[in-house]
């Protein structure tokens, strides 16, 4: 395979300072619900980028499952290496690509941990499999033996805990809020000469620009 010949023109439209919103978040909101009604998979699933005292840069995909008083919101382990690089430098990035609209959407900002209560909410609402795979996954990111490892954990807690009954929220389980400070829209143009469309935050309020693509 050729990769130096994979390549597509984006036709899909574009963007411009009159048709974008002066509020970025009701710009997100709209986006996301168009990808959502175009059927997109995982249309809120979002590269997150962290970094730890060492500089050595991570990224992984995670679902965005919330944006809240003007906050990005996801949940996760504690004890995963997103969390120790959050513990350590608090600054993230986020990218959610919808290559279906020729969009992508990437933030920057300071993340900090949500409250508990809205932890244990949000897990009380996940499925069943899902509160019982956060438990199985308390070594989150540590090497284990074998796959028979997390099987006989999955046994042990469904024995603990039935369908049926409730599920604790772990301790070591739970929500960050990303602080965007830089939101940046992004549409695909043909010859590569896309819409960049950006806020960066101000003392006071949201300053809009465009950048060369």
């Amino acid at each position: 395979m050729n990769l130096a010949n994979l390549r597509e023109d984006y036709t899909k439209g574009g963007i411009s300072r009159s048709s974008i919103k002066s509020d970025p978040f009701a710009q997100f909101e709209e986006w996301l619900e168009v990808a959502h009604e175009q059927n997109i998979p995982d249309a809120n699933a979002m590269t997150v980028a962290t970094a730890g005292k060492d500089g050595v840069v991570t990224s992984r995909t995670l679902l965005l499952k919330g944006i809240v008083a003007g906050n990005l919101q996801f949940f996760t382990n504690y004890r995963s290496k997103k969390a120790q690089d959050l513990a350590e430098n608090p600054n993230a990035s986020i990218t959610i690509l919808w290559k279906e609209l020729e969009r992508q959407i990437c933030v920057r900002g300071k993340v900090e941990k949500t409250s508990r209560q809205t932890s244990e909410d949000y897990f009380k609402v996940r499925p069943y499999d899902s509160q019982i795979g956060a438990w199985v996954s308390e070594r989150q990111s540590e090497p284990i033996e074998n796959r028979t490892t997390i099987a006989s954990r999955q046994k042990q807690l469904e024995e603990e805990f039935p369908q049926g009954s409730e599920v604790p929220c772990p301790e070591f389980w739970g929500g960050y809020n990303l602080m965007p400070n830089y939101i940046e829209f992004w549409q695909g143009r043909q010859g590569r000469l896309h819409d960049r469309l950006c806020f960066f935050r101000s003392a006071k309020d949201w300053v809009l620009e465009r950048l060369s693509p």
